[in-house]
């Protein structure tokens, strides 16, 4: 028994049979005519039925990049093979996921036998993450087009979308002009040089005369120099909170994650063009991702690939045991970058008491994303009522939350207050603010 549906132009034969019975109606004796309709439909439909014996015989392969990037176009090409030894016409749809957006999404082909027809459309990746496709699904229709076969043709390819990186070659193409206020970075004068003071010493033969203190020399009857050492690189590790508030759409359909990462990697590439080690340490109710501090330039790659597959989950993060994953794997001073959103007072609070911890042995900089449905709350509503409760209730809310941000930088933790969109330009410019004043 071959499974099949049936067709369009099945209905369409089947109205002559369903019109003819009505003449039974008005003459009885119309009868064998009638039934010789039916007969004569029913045997044509059984016949068309019978040529799909073998109408699953295909056989399919995929091209495509293993890697994409997202909302980048993504050229797929499907290879399929008619094994039978007559022509098919098909129906086809890849097994492509909703959120690649494919265009076109669907083919109509006439596959000759023996013969391979190449099938192309772009995909529009609109999430990140691995996407396994694992078949091929075709509706190949009979000879007269009555009867339409389902077959499923498997073949499995993974690609891997990982984050938008346009930005970083937007960075280092503006970089090169001198122009990297067109994406809000400002210039920072570094106060000293790359070369730093370290000590007075006797002066020796080959010495530059450039570095020689005339002064020191004077006070000590004697030839000094200035020694100078090389400034080393520096860490710069980032924790991110994949936890519950960190989920939900920001308006442009992205979350807060997705705007994190976005920042995290144009940051991690000014740091790297600057000579400092990156890491990540991706957190919710247990750790995540970890990617050991290193500098080169292959570390970039390695960001994207850690957290192209990262999305947030609805559990509350545990600050616990992310910091105790920090004590333990990263005991060199560092700028420690934590990611994270807070609603309210307590959520600062909590998130600043670890923070605060850290200072000393490491540089922390506290980064809280706001909500705009929660800001847009606080603003006075033109009615009355309930809605007037409601902006009292979120602008106090707001009010202690800043209160709590602001007893975190007294004491002494770099925070950042802002909204997702305007997150990437402000903590670069944090981060060279911070390298400028030698602070780490």
């Amino acid at each position: 028994m071959i499974l099949a549906w049936p067709g369009k132009r099945l209905g369409r034969l089947l109205l002559i049979p369903a019109l003819a019975s009505f003449a039974l109606l008005v003459e009885y004796a119309l009868a064998p005519a009638v039934f010789v309709i039916d007969a004569v439909v029913a045997l044509v439909a059984v016949v068309d039925y019978l040529t799909l014996i073998g109408a699953g015989r295909f056989s399919a392969a995929r091209r495509h990049a293993t890697v994409g990037s997202l909302e980048q176009p993504l050229e797929i090409q499907i290879l399929l093979v008619n094994l039978g030894r007559s022509t098919r016409r098909a129906t086809v749809r890849d097994d492509a996921p909703e959120t690649f957006h494919a265009v076109p999404a669907i083919f109509e082909i006439e596959a000759p036998p023996r013969r391979e027809a190449t099938l192309e459309y772009v995909a529009h990746p609109t999430r990140r993450g691995t996407y396994v496709l694992e078949r091929v699904d075709l509706l190949v229709s009979s000879r007269l087009g009555l009867w339409r076969r389902p077959t499923r043709v498997p073949v499995s390819t993974t690609i891997k979308i990982y984050p938008d990186i346009r930005q970083i070659a937007r960075y280092t193409m503006l970089a090169r002009r001198d122009r990297e206020t067109a994406l809000g970075v400002r210039r920072t004068r570094r106060l000293g040089v790359d070369n730093e003071f370290e000590r007075l010493r006797d002066y020796v033969d080959g010495d530059d005369m450039r570095r020689v203190d005339w002064r020191a020399t004077a006070r000590r009857k004697k030839l000094t120099s200035r020694a100078y050492q090389q400034n080393q690189s520096q860490h710069v590790l980032f924790l991110i909170d994949c936890g519950r508030l960190m989920a939900g759409d920001t308006g442009d359909g992205l979350t807060p994650l997705d705007h994190a990462l976005n920042a995290m990697l144009l940051l991690a590439h000014v740091a790297l063009a600057r000579g400092d080690r990156v890491g990540l340490l991706a957190y919710s109710d247990r750790v995540r991702a970890f990617v050991a501090p290193a500098s080169g330039a292959r570390r970039i790659g390695r960001l994207v690939h850690a957290v192209h597959n990262l999305f947030p989950e609805l559990v509350e993060p545990r600050l616990d045991r992310a910091f105790l994953e920090l004590e333990h794997r990263c005991r060199k001073r560092s700028l420690v970058v934590l990611l994270t959103s807070a609603l309210d007072e307590l959520d600062v609070r909590n998130t600043g008491d670890y923070l605060q911890n850290l200072s000393g042995r490491h540089l922390p900089v506290g980064v809280f994303l706001r909500d705009h449905s929660f800001f847009a709350m606080a603003d006075p509503p033109r009615g009355k009522g309930i809605a007037l409760y409601q902006s009292a209730a979120a602008a106090s809310i707001l009010n202690d939350r800043e209160r709590a941000m602001a007893r975190l930088r007294g004491r002494g933790v770099f925070t950042l207050d802002v909204f997702p969109e305007q997150l990437t330009a402000r903590l670069v410019n944090r981060y060279l603010e911070i390298k400028a004043k030698h602070l780490l």
